[in-house]
């Protein structure tokens, strides 16, 4: 299976466990068929690390024991056979305090920028996405926001941790106007939104799973919300409804989700944007709406008749 391991350091992106730069392999896996898809994790994990390495944990192509860990790669559709595409998994320092990672996340993504750059130059028609969880959305959209126009295809953010502002931005240059960018929300991350804001909020800025700038080439995804797991059912998606009043990796955990995820990057004619506007409901429940929703109850039939008698 084509899977590029690759990490952000000092010196630029060099292949996992190794000195080397990246390019030289990368322009060489670049020449082959199907999609590229670059994989990028969030907070808390460091290449190389024993226990916290992204590459063991959800951008292995191994499935790990640990809850939370489920293989990017394989749900993506990698390992399956010839012409498949070439899976990036981005690895970048992520460990410390939210702030250094804050920062990290800005200077991995102009090192991800590099990465499509090198694609880009060679094979200029193939296409690239991306897909970010958590703060590795600040990473994708960073990167997003200095390569030319038409150099990424997708970008797929779950439950991502950037600001408003930033994806404004990102959105406003040439390789944000070029792209579609699908903004997977849930109000079961309302509380690690809430936080971010918290902690980081430039002038009372807003979280984009909150707010993510209203575009033509944009789409805000709500996936705890059921008229649009209804609406994805109907697309031929069954996703799983949500079981967790506070999740931050639903969007990667929910059963179902992957077979979606991977259509989103490998069948872009079979739903075009357009497509998805028309048939998704596009405004967001409120936020706390699902923390502080009212309990359901199921009363058993025979209390239910002894009540009506």
């Amino acid at each position: 299976m084509p899977l590029l391991r690759i990490d952000a350091t000092d010196d630029g992106p060099v292949i996992h466990n190794s000195p080397r730069s990246a390019g030289a392999r990368l322009r060489r896996l670049a020449q082959g068929a199907g999609p590229v898809v670059i994989m990028v994790h969030g907070f808390k994990f460091s290449p190389g690390d024993r226990v916290h390495c992204p590459h063991i944990h959800i951008l292995s192509t191994q499935e790990s024991p640990c809850r939370k860990a489920v293989s990017w790669p394989r749900g993506l559709g990698f390992g399956g056979g010839a012409d498949e595409g070439l899976a990036i998994a981005f690895g970048w320092q992520a460990r410390g305090t939210v702030w250094q990672a804050w920062e990290r996340a800005a200077q991995a993504g102009r090192q991800m920028a590099d990465i499509i750059f090198e694609i880009r130059k060679a094979a200029p028609l193939r296409p690239i996405h991306c897909m970010a969880h958590s703060m590795g959305a600040r990473v994708a959209l960073n990167a997003l926001g200095r390569v030319p126009l038409g150099a990424v295809n997708r970008v797929l953010l779950l439950a991502g941790a950037e600001f408003n502002s930033a994806a404004r931005r990102a959105m406003d240059s040439p390789g944000g106007r070029g792209a579609e960018v699908i903004n997977v929300t849930s109000r079961e991350n309302d509380l690690f939104d809430f936080a971010l804001e918290r902690l980081m909020a430039p002038d009372g800025d807003t979280s984009i799973g909150r707010v993510f700038p209203n575009l033509p080439n944009s789409l805000t995804l709500q996936l705890d919300d059921t008229e649009t797991l209804a609406a994805l059912r109907r697309m031929g998606f069954p996703i799983a409804a949500p079981t967790h009043r506070i999740c931050h990796w639903s969007a990667y955990l929910r059963p179902g989700v992957f077979s979606f995820y991977q259509d989103l990057m490998r069948n872009e004619a079979e739903l075009p944007l357009a497509y998805l506007k028309a048939h998704l409901p596009l405004q967001a429940q409120p936020r706390w709406s699902r923390l502080f929703a009212r309990p359901r109850f199921s009363l058993p039939l025979p209390i239910l008749s002894k009540a009506s008698s």
